[in-house]
């Protein structure tokens, strides 16, 4: 489990077959073996470790569901380690499992900031609430104004400089999990009988 807290961009330095290579600095503190890491918002586990890098394994269903397919020698990632207890929690809850692939639809600069649309796709659309969590390559952002497949965010300058938010462009795909609760709080709705709930909460929600 991670928290959408970017420790660090590393950098692909080598793809050979399953293998992905990450050079990297801060996340290798404390690595083992085994360990869970999110590279973009998707969980892998480490299977080799160097002075400076670590290697992972990019399994079919990874380079179908993510973003990661795309990844050549040079290519920044964002990398965070997960989540220790004890840790202090600065985003939201996310287990790396990357619902789908959406876009970079448009960047309006505001001053300093920046506000961001991103087009989702339906596994992602139908968890999104107004100030809601959501985890975008990784990075825990607050939705704004959500519509049937959009939502904004807004970006401090601090975000574009320590992750690869500040490399993307329109039209560039990213990665995207829904909030882990949203998502069991909608399924159990789904599941439960309507005649137990309200009309007028199911009908507020959605759910009518």
């Amino acid at each position: 489990m991670f928290t959408g807290i970017i420790e660090e961009v590393g950098a692909v330095s080598r793809r050979s077959g399953a293998d992905l290579e990450i050079l990297a600095k801060t996340v290798l503190e404390n690595l083992r073996l085994g360990d869970s890491i999110s590279i973009d918002g998707t969980c892998l586990t480490v299977v080799a470790l160097n002075a400076n890098s670590f290697v992972v394994q990019l399994s079919p269903e990874t380079l179908a569901r993510t973003t990661l397919s795309r990844l050549q020698p040079g290519s920044g990632v964002n990398l965070e380690r997960s989540l220790a207890v004890g840790d202090r929690m600065g985003g939201h809850f996310v287990l790396g499992h990357v619902d789908g692939v959406g876009q970079v639809e448009r960047i309006r600069r505001q001053d300093e900031f920046s506000r961001w649309r991103f087009r989702a796709p339906s596994e992602v659309a139908r968890y999104l609430v107004p100030k809601g969590s959501i985890a975008v390559d990784g990075i825990s952002l607050t939705v704004v104004e959500p519509t049937k497949d959009t939502f904004d965010v807004a970006i401090i300058p601090a975000t574009l400089a320590k992750t690869t938010l500040g490399s993307k462009r329109v039209g560039d795909p990213v990665n995207m999990e829904a909030d882990m609760i949203g998502k069991h709080i909608y399924h159990f709705l789904k599941a439960t009988p309507k005649e137990s709930i309200s009309r007028d909460f199911l009908a507020r929600h959605g759910f009518a």
